[in-house]
């Protein structure tokens, strides 16, 4: 960690990682684990869309306590990664319910529901002994309920998608991420021309995140995207770390500067 402290940083990150997903992810973290040590933070979702219930699938939960032991960092991931709050009212939450994303689980949750899903996903990581500091939202989207909710919480962290977030407080960290929309040919495009634009205004950056969600690892488009752009930053000289290494990181070295 004390390297990385005068160094740029990378942050490799899976979103929505469930059993029914490990298929797409397999091979990715495969060619990752074959560039070496590379830790990575994993978004585990405790029962994804109602049918992939953890408690189900030892064989899942045994790969992740070995990622575990490897360096890497598990985070809560939402619930149950779907929406089923009563229907929009609104012509702003039609929009990011129905258009921008149907995942948007903690969007409109009350503080009480909230915090009953997130003491069940607490609960579920302390029963099979999964260190446990960081929650992000399926599709970063969260309620005031839900931010009521995580300053009752011992959690360190929470993100949207250019931020980390220390908790209780939500003291905003600089953290650009990039991110792809891939379920079509013409959104691959968008994104890849979206990242190189991205990429070069943060090159200067104390860290960049690579989100790498399922879908970008079905089309060789796009999983070559990720493969590429992380030898490539790896190759720059940046430093693999998990988000709550990179956070621990950042606070000690403003601590320093203190």
């Amino acid at each position: 960690m004390a390297d990385a402290m005068n160094t740029f940083s990378l942050l490799l990150v899976l979103h929505d990682v469930a059993p029914q997903t490990w298929v797409d992810y397999q091979p990715f973290v495969e060619a990752v684990d074959a560039l070496g040590d590379i830790p990575m933070t994993w978004l585990v979702v405790p029962d994804f869309h109602r049918h992939n219930d953890l408690d189900a699938h030892p064989s899942f939960r045994d790969l992740l306590s070995q990622r575990v032991a490897r360096g890497d960092e598990l985070a809560l991931h939402g619930y149950f990664h779907c929406d089923e709050s009563p229907s929009p009212t609104t012509p702003r939450d039609w929009f990011m319910r129905r258009i921008y994303t149907h995942e948007g689980e903690f969007y409109s949750l009350s503080r009480e529901a909230a915090l009953a899903r997130l003491r069940a996903g607490i609960e579920l990581f302390h029963r099979y002994h999964w260190p446990l500091q960081g929650f992000v939202a399926p599709a970063w989207l969260m309620s005031e309920g839900t931010r009521q909710a995580l300053r009752q919480l011992p959690l360190s962290y929470t993100s949207d998608p250019q931020h980390l977030y220390r908790l209780p407080d939500f003291t905003r960290v600089e953290a650009p991420g990039l991110v792809w929309s891939a379920r079509s040919a013409w959104r691959r495009g968008v994104s890849k021309w979206l990242s190189d634009q991205r990429e070069q205004r943060w090159r200067q950056a104390p860290v960049i995140r690579l989100g790498v969600h399922p879908v970008d690892l079905r089309h060789g488009f796009s999983r070559d995207y990720w493969l590429h752009t992380l030898e490539r930053l790896l190759d720059e000289g940046r430093v693999p770390m998990t988000k709550a290494g990179w956070l621990a990181s950042h606070l000690q070295r403003c601590g320093r500067a203190a």
